[in-house]
Parts: C-alpha cells; sequence; structure tokens
C-alpha cells in the first residue's frame, strides 16, 4: 500500500519544500497539500523532482476569515472563478493532478446552482490539461454548515455536472464521522472517487487508534483494486516524525 502526507496538517513548522524533503525520507510515496500559494511554485518543485515525490493535489483557497471556500457561495462567483484560476496556475507549475474545489458555508438551493456553475466552469478549464477537480464533504462536526456534507449529495453534483474530471475526495474521517460503515462506501462509491484520505475517529488523529478500524479499511481499499497513494490527512498530538508508528504494518 502506497501512501501519501498531506502537508496540511503534517510536518507543519517546516516550509513546503523541506516539509517534501521530510515525507520522502519518512517513506511516503506521494504528497498532497492544502494551501501552498505563498510559497513559490519553482521551490516546490525543485523539492518534488529532488526527492521524486509526486504532489498529489491542493485546494482552492479557503477565503476571508470564516470563510472555508468560495464554490457554493452566489455572491462570491467571480471570486471562485478566480480561485480557481488561480489553483490550475499553480497545479500546472509543480506538476499536480488534482484539484479540490471548496464550497464554502452555504445550505441553500442558491447554493446548490452556484456550485454547479463552478463546477463547470473548474472542469472546462482543466481537462485540457488533464487535471482532475474533486470535491469533499466535510462532517457537521468540525464544519457545521458547510455546502457539502455527505456523500449522496456529493454523487449527485457529479451526476449533475457530467464531466469526467470531476471526482469525490472520500475522506474516510469525514465518512465515519457522519455516515459509518466506511468500508461498504467505498465500494459503493468506487466509480465516483477521485482521491482517498484517512485520519481517526473521532480526533482526526494518527490511523491505529480510534473508533475506526484502518487494517479493515485499508484491507478494503487494496480489495476493490484502488493502487495509488492514499492521502494520511491526520493532526499528529506532536511531532510528526513520532506519530508515523502506525505505517511499518504497511510499507
Amino acid at each position: 500500500m502506497k501512501f501519501s502526507a498531506n502537508l496540511g496538517f503534517l510536518w507543519t513548522e517546516k516550509s513546503l519544500p523541506d516539509a517534501i524533503r521530510a515525507a520522502k525520507s519518512a517513506g511516503f510515496s506521494a504528497v498532497e497539500c492544502h494551501w501552498p500559494y505563498e510559497t513559490p511554485p519553482d521551490l516546490v518543485d525543485a523539492a518534488l523532482k529532488e526527492t521524486g515525490l509526486a504532489m498529489l493535489g491542493l485546494n482552492t483557497i479557503r477565503g476571508e476569515e470564516g470563510q472555508n471556500g468560495l464554490a457554493a457561495l452566489p455572491d462570491r462567483k467571480a471570486d471562485a472563478k478566480a480561485s480557481i484560476d488561480q489553483a490550475i496556475e499553480y497545479a500546472l507549475k509543480i506538476g499536480a493532478k488534482n484539484i479540490h474545489v471548496m464550497a464554502g458555508f452555504n445550505d441553500t438551493c442558491d447554493g446548490r446552482h452556484t456550485f454547479i456553475d463552478n463546477l463547470e466552469y473548474a472542469c472546462e478549464r482543466s481537462i485540457e490539461h488533464k487535471l482532475t477537480m474533486l470535491i469533499e464533504p466535510l462532517n457537521e462536526y468540525d464544519a457545521p454548515g458547510y455546502f457539502l456534507h455527505t456523500t449522496d449529495q456529493a454523487v449527485e453534483i457529479i451526476e449533475d455536472v457530467g464531466r469526467p474530471n470531476l471526482k469525490l475526495m472520500f475522506d474516510c474521517y469525514h465518512v465515519g464521522r457522519t455516515e459509518g460503515d466506511v468500508s461498504t462506501r467505498l465500494k459503493d462509491l468506487l466509480p465516483f472517487i477521485g482521491h482517498i484520505q484517512f485520519a481517526s475517529v473521532p480526533d482526526r488523529g494518527s490511523p491505529d487508534h480510534g473508533d475506526l478500524n484502518y487494517k479493515e479499511i485499508f484491507t478494503t481499499i487494496e480489495q476493490i483494486g484502488w493502487d495509488k497513494p492514499i492521502g494520511a490527512e491526520y493532526k499528529p498530538s506532536g511531532l510528526t516524525s513520532d506519530s508515523l508508528g502506525w505505517m511499518n504494518d504497511y510499507l
């Protein structure tokens, strides 16, 4: 099994290029990040080339303080499209293949129409570059009021948009907190999934404790034929290097 280090949570005390190097040293097969935009892309690209790691993906910006994305906000359509353009431009400079389009806080019908419009724009702009757009349901405990909060809702939107480069970001942590039966959901949703992430439930820590049995879940991921790196998007309780014991069972 191959793992990707999510550098939004792991090695956050380091610069992004140095975090990439740390992930390589720790045995990760790839990396991913949240918002890399303050780091010049040439420095990120150089670290990726040096280590031989691929950057799997990044997020569109969250917006102002208290926001969590722009794509489902009717009064921010221009800003949302600009954030998509920004993410595509950065992704192309570092060779990333996935972009998580963040919806934001809004649970109205207008939000759904706006989100679909912005996703259609993102898919049209990115397909020529062979980029995949991802949407991710966030659980209602961590992100109350976030527009996208269930996998069923995400699948409906993916089907409505109807573009081949729009996929589901399946985060075992979020699904575990709100829907349960993560292994069954992985099997059922496989045709829609573009990337998989994981963390313990309920504390979002490393996968060697908590309510989810990751030995079972990782076995399911292998059984369904998933051979891409899966994202370690968890929050270490201390130093990242001290939280990696779980990897010994799988590498």
